[in-house]
């Protein structure tokens, strides 16, 4: 029998990567997304039209706050809970709502219907963002958490969430706090999505601080290889790191970005934005021991993927085609 599963989150960048993975590899899929304003809805569509007619994929478009559970949930083994509202920045003063609707009561109600649904998965998508600026690196999984953005706090909410529903329910879960992950179909405020846009249009890039920062960049075939290595795991960890193990200064990055598209930036420092942390670098000897996990993709490689990728849909964009 075809082995069916729920993905949260279908549509975004992570999310449409998973979703393409689990199709090939036999799952019927049901993806939910509720197609927010966040970013482009076009551009989130444009995830998932290589596979939108595809047969094992359904797509369900609602709110994880209000959809019917018991009918979303219908004979899935397991959910890959990748809904989420992203961005450290954007998640100050009144623009909080979302993330405490989009991060923790979407999960705490998700928890609800699972708990009435004993041998069920879940693998949830949480964030580098839950460990605040620390001393510790490379960080491993038992470092302290004290996150800096009111983002961080609602994912590591959502981590407290998942270990009450397992320690009063029995909800096995899986928590993979995701490092700085980048590729193709990657959100467009994101740091190299901005590179590559600014680059191919010819205009000035801004930065938050002096570009001595560092983060450790996960390629998203390899966060997609996590995702997937935890889903199937019997251990008893429940929480992993994942980063790429390429930790580089964002002025290095620039350069690699630079190089790859054969322009010369014109690099305008700024002001650090509040709630961004000077470093981080996972330390994910926990994920390699107990899922088998190795990043394959370099960050010189990935950056490649991801400018080809950007060529691909300007050019498509420009002839009338489509929209990246």
């Amino acid at each position: 029998m075809t082995r069916s599963v729920v993905v949260t989150g279908a549509a975004g960048f992570i999310g449409s990567h998973l979703c393409e993975r689990l199709l090939e590899e036999g799952f019927a899929v049901t993806g939910l997304d509720s197609f927010t304003d966040y970013y482009s809805p076009r551009r989130k569509r444009s995830n998932i039209a290589g596979f939108l007619g595809r047969g094992g994929f359904r797509l369900v478009e609602e709110d994880l706050t209000t959809v019917d559970l018991g009918r979303l949930l219908d004979g899935a083994e397991g959910v890959f809970h990748f809904a989420a509202q992203a961005g450290v920045r954007a998640s100050w003063g009144k623009d909080f709502k979302p993330y405490l609707d989009s991060n923790v009561l979407a999960t705490q109600r998700l928890l609800e219907a699972l708990k009435d649904r004993p041998g069920s998965r879940l693998v949830h998508a949480s964030s580098s963002s839950v460990y605040g600026e620390t001393d510790e690196l490379p960080t491993g999984e038992n470092a302290a958490t004290a996150p800096l953005s009111p983002y961080g706090a609602t994912k590591l909410a959502a981590e407290h969430l998942l270990e009450i529903y397992r320690a009063g329910f029995g909800v096995r879960y899986r928590a993979l706090r995701f490092f700085t992950v980048y590729g193709p179909r990657q959100r467009p405020d994101m740091a190299f999505s901005r590179f590559i846009e600014a680059g191919l249009a010819g205009r000035p890039i801004e930065i938050y601080g002096d570009g001595s920062q560092t983060r450790d960049f996960t390629y998203v075939e390899d966060a997609v290889e996590a995702a997937m290595l935890a889903y199937r795991y019997d251990g008893p960890e429940t929480t992993f790191n994942v980063g790429g193990g390429s930790r580089t200064a964002l002025g290095d990055v620039i350069a690699l970005v630079a190089a790859e598209l054969g322009v010369r930036f014109d690099v305008r420092d700024g002001e650090r934005a509040r709630g961004d942390v000077a470093d981080t670098f996972a330390d994910t000897s926990r994920a390699r021991r107990e899922l088998g996990f190795a990043p394959r993709v370099g960050l010189a490689e990935g950056i490649r993927n991801e400018v080809a990728w950007y060529r691909k849909h300007v050019a498509e964009r420009e002839g009338g085609t489509s929209s990246p």
